[in-house]
């Protein structure tokens, strides 16, 4: 892990790999590990960009006002630091949000755009069921509860049936790496004010939406609506897979991104 001040703050990140530049950008409660398989596979052909965002991970954590713009600022940044004047930009859940934001406010650092199991914020976006949002509570959790609560709202029913490990795993994860409260609080705060809806059709650059089926945390149906909203964007919907459908359907997901950037 390489440690970079960007914007006033301490961000942790990795580059690893040689090729074009891919920037991964990660969700909510997540921090870059999330992407750990998916980044292993692309740095044979690309030169990846994983990063804790502002308030996540390894990351600092400054309590003060977020925005998804902010996130998205802080990522042309490190960009600029590291010398990438462009790539290939990857946004899951919450990242999804920033990449959007990222390809309108810094368009000329976007070589192509892949925005997964996301939405356009707003009040035309299909919101989540109670049940699934929350596992995204800001109240102050123990590891049990949030790794287990998580695991449920994140994967379908079949997958945690055929991999019972998970929720131990997710478990686990929580007690190595916490939700740091303030940080996620302010992280949650941002998302609420997102909306891109009117501006998506911005956007020019290449983009694919992808998303599963059977996403309990952000339904489909707003991947239809951002590939509706930009011209010429492909959308994929993979089935069945739930919100974390890299991880449910890593196969599908990894062919339907290389055929995109091919």
């Amino acid at each position: 892990m390489e440690h970079a001040q960007i914007n006033g703050i301490n961000i942790v990140y990795e580059l690893g790999g040689t090729g074009t530049p891919m920037v991964m950008i990660h969700g909510a409660q997540g921090d870059q590990t999330m992407f750990a398989g998916l980044a292993a596979t692309f740095r044979a052909r690309f030169k990846v960009l994983t990063f804790d965002q502002r308030g996540s991970g390894l990351s600092d954590k400054p309590d003060m006002p977020y925005s998804v713009a902010m996130l998205a600022d802080d990522t042309a940044a490190l960009m600029d630091h590291l010398g990438l004047a462009d790539a290939h930009i990857i946004g899951v859940s919450m990242g999804g949000m920033i990449a959007q934001e990222f390809a309108l406010r810094h368009a000329r650092k976007v070589r192509s755009l892949v925005l997964g199991c996301t939405t356009p914020g707003g009040p035309q976006s299909i919101r989540a069921t109670a049940l699934a949002t929350s596992a995204y509570s800001t109240k102050e959790m123990p590891a049990e509860e949030r790794g287990r609560a998580l695991t449920e709202a994140a994967f379908t029913k079949g997958y945690i049936a055929r991999h019972p490990e998970l929720i131990s795993a997710m478990i686990e994860l929580r007690r190595q790496r916490p939700i740091d409260p303030v940080g996620f609080a302010r992280r949650m705060e941002a998302v609420e004010t997102f909306d891109t809806y009117d501006r998506l059709p911005q956007i020019k650059c290449p983009t694919l939406v992808i998303t599963g089926k059977d996403d309990a945390l952000i339904p489909w149906e707003n991947s239809r609506l951002i590939a509706n909203r930009i011209s010429g964007a492909q959308l994929r919907v993979l089935e069945p897979a739930g919100h974390c459908f890299w991880l449910e359907q890593p196969e599908q997901a990894r062919e339907a991104i290389e055929q995109f950037l091919e």
